[in-house]
């Protein structure tokens, strides 16, 4: 939220100018002009004109109005698949040019090696795309730590906020439900894992949400990896 998002309303327009020849930014411009067309009826959306000539100012013009198409987009908090794609391939090349990294919590990535060694399997359940995901943890202030997880998973199976999610991703990895512990700052999540029979720890950590009294007196809250005990995989 205090990164990636905002990199994106600040960079887009300078992105869209320096790739537009190229064919996947052309491919993402294509599907925003498509999502625009069904949005055609919703308050403030933005139009994508098709390119008429090849002159500097209806370039400008077009790259405009892509720009302000995904601004209106992000101000609703829309999660489309052409707003995600446009959104995957910027921070891609921000990651790889080091302008962005993952930042992870220094108790990470040894409770995740402890645990892995235990036996036990770690995956990646996230509303961000796979690919949003991979780059997150291959250009990671630890380095690349891709290797620490047996799967990703994201939206495509599911929303996290239903108890079929879950299900889903148990019948994925061939395992039943109440032998995975599931980590959410999210109560909502959390009530879906549960309706599953999914085990659930709620993560404090600084900068997320913060959960009623009720929400705190019921579920088990950690604040570090590190105070978790699990038992050893069989």
């Amino acid at each position: 939220q205090e990164t990636l998002f905002p990199y994106i309303r600040a960079n887009v327009k300078e992105y869209l100018r320096a790739h537009w020849e190229e064919e996947e930014c052309q491919r993402d411009v294509g599907l925003l002009r498509k999502q625009a067309q069904e949005d055609s009826s919703l308050d403030g959306v933005v139009p994508i004109p098709l390119e008429s000539g090849s002159g500097e100012e209806e370039l400008e013009r077009v790259i405009q109005a892509v720009v302000d198409n995904v601004h209106w987009q992000m101000s609703l908090d829309r999660k489309t698949t052409a707003l995600k794609q446009l959104q995957g391939h910027m921070w891609r090349a921000a990651y790889a040019t080091g302008h962005v990294k993952g930042e992870i919590f220094e108790d990470v990535v040894p409770a995740i090696r402890k645990w892995r060694e235990a036996g036990m399997k770690i995956y990646i359940y996230s509303s961000g795309s796979i690919e949003a995901q991979k780059l997150l943890f291959g250009y990671s202030t630890e380095g690349d730590i891709l290797e620490l997880f047996d799967g990703h998973f994201d939206t495509k199976i599911g929303p996290k906020v239903e108890s079929e999610s879950y299900r889903r991703i148990a019948a994925s990895i061939g395992c039943a439900t109440n032998n995975i512990l599931f980590l959410t700052d999210v109560p909502r999540e959390a009530n879906a894992a549960e309706e599953a029979d999914t085990h659930v720890a709620v993560v404090i950590r600084p900068g997320n949400a913060g959960l009623t009294d009720d929400e705190k007196s019921y579920y088990s809250l950690i604040s570090s990896f590190t105070e978790l005990f699990l038992p050893s995989s069989t």
